[in-house]
């Protein structure tokens, strides 16, 4: 068997993985929580449309899901932009 194949015990965990890439940019999971919570409260109060289309209120709900997640990874790269732009050159902190 060669070095370069694949094998099962040097694959990390899913669950370790998530961690680490939670670490690595934490708005991203916030992003995702905001996206399914938004999404399930809109699915969860479909039953309770008055007037309104189905297909109109999916959308709204899409829109609305899409843009918390949207907002999530912005911030986090203007976090990003900050935390290795902005300060060090204002507050002379070093680099990790």
């Amino acid at each position: 068997m060669s070095s370069d194949e694949w094998s099962a015990a040097e694959d990390e965990g899913q669950l370790s993985r998530l961690r680490r890439k939670s670490r690595d940019s934490p708005f991203v999971p916030v992003g995702v929580v905001g996206f399914v919570a938004v999404l399930s409260y809109g699915l969860y109060k479909l039953k309770s449309r008055r007037e309104e289309k189905v297909s109109l209120r999916l959308i709204h709900v899409r829109v609305a899901a899409q843009a918390c997640a949207v907002g999530a990874v912005t911030l986090g790269v203007l976090h990003s932009m900050y935390k290795d732009y902005i300060r060090p050159r204002f507050f002379s902190v070093p680099r990790k």
